[in-house]
């Protein structure tokens, strides 16, 4: 049984000009100590989804699933109470944006700290020694000093080990990281994706990690599963994806990487010409076909899922030794 099990998850938010689809029919799952990487585009429905999960959607969306369970348990059917009891504790976040996700009012022992203590029957000093003990293996020296300083007294390093320690003070069993390291140079950000996996190994976590950038999927993913325009177009192992990407969008986002050794200083970047349609109204066919180069009329009709390998699934009308072709 997986640790988290998603099917046909949709998303709709009503508003002045008609419906916005934002989450269209997604469909995935998340084994034990297993790194699920969700990339796409900004907008594409990737934070709407790790919300859903967490009963945190906006309360104008409407959220439907023909599945939507954790360790065996339906998550449509709990009451807030019981959100409250699972949330944090078994299943956690890292947001976007460590300085606006961290209460400016509070210093990081006492945000740290009451985490615990909402989930544990602990007297404050063993939530204080446990925060100084989070704090030291998410990679934060002086971690006791730490503790009496606010959010705005860190650097956005600091500030994003304190969102990874808050998210894994409990021991949980699924950790959503929604673009954790997006704000950060790229050292600091290798350091909290090592740091991540090592604490993946040692807790037996699953990991939900949500990004646009490829590189770090690379380096970091187990799995791979691209999202456009709210629906899931490919999934598969990362090396098999990088290997034999099938579905047109996704070789579209490997190619704008650049490549040591052969894109030469200057040279123009890689780019997918047009825009994400908009995804208000009625959805027809596969939403990728205006920027697609190997669109016919065949892809205003909504494509069948196909499989390049048992693990490796796709959304397209043409095998990618068609579009090759």
């Amino acid at each position: 049984m997986s640790l988290l099990d998603i099917r046909n998850l949709t998303i709709d938010i009503a508003g002045s000009r008609g419906t916005l689809h934002a989450v269209r029919g997604v469909s995935f799952s998340v084994e034990k100590g297993e790194t699920l990487c969700i990339v796409g585009e900004s907008g594409c429905g990737k934070s709407l989804t790790s919300h859903a999960l967490l009963g945190l959607s906006p309360k104008v969306a409407t959220v439907g699933a023909d599945a939507l369970s954790f360790d065996g348990a339906d998550l449509r059917k709990l009451s807030e109470k019981q959100w409250m009891g699972l949330r944090g504790r078994r299943m956690s976040m890292i947001f976007q944006d460590p300085m606006t996700s961290l209460n400016p009012s509070f210093t990081i022992g006492s945000l740290l700290e009451e985490v615990y203590l909402r989930h544990f029957p602990a007297t404050r000093a063993e939530a204080r020694a446990h925060a100084v003990d989070m704090l030291k293996r998410v990679g934060i020296a002086n971690a006791e000093e730490r503790l009496s300083q606010y959010p705005h007294q860190l650097s956005g390093g600091l500030r994003q080990r304190v969102m990874i320690a808050m998210g894994l003070i409990c021991g949980p069993d699924l950790l959503i990281a929604d673009e954790p390291t997006t704000a950060l140079d790229v050292s600091i950000q290798l350091q909290i994706l090592r740091q991540l996996q090592d604490l993946k190994r040692e807790m037996g976590l699953g990991i939900l990690f949500i990004t646009h950038d490829l590189g770090l999927v690379a380096r970091f993913a187990d799995r791979v599963a691209v999202m456009y325009a709210g629906r899931i177009v490919e999934t598969a192992p990362v090396a098999e994806l990088f290997a034999r990407p099938c579905h047109p969008y996704t070789r579209a986002l490997i190619n704008c990487i650049p490549v040591p050794g052969k894109t030469r200083p200057g040279e123009p970047l890689g780019a997918i010409p047009g825009v994400v349609p908009s995804l208000v109204g009625p959805q027809q066919g596969c939403a990728f076909r205006d920027r697609c180069a190997f669109a016919t009329p065949l892809c205003a009709q909504r494509a069948d899922q196909r499989y390049a390998a048992a693990t490796h699934a796709y959304e397209c009308n043409f095998t990618p030794e068609e579009t090759a072709a």
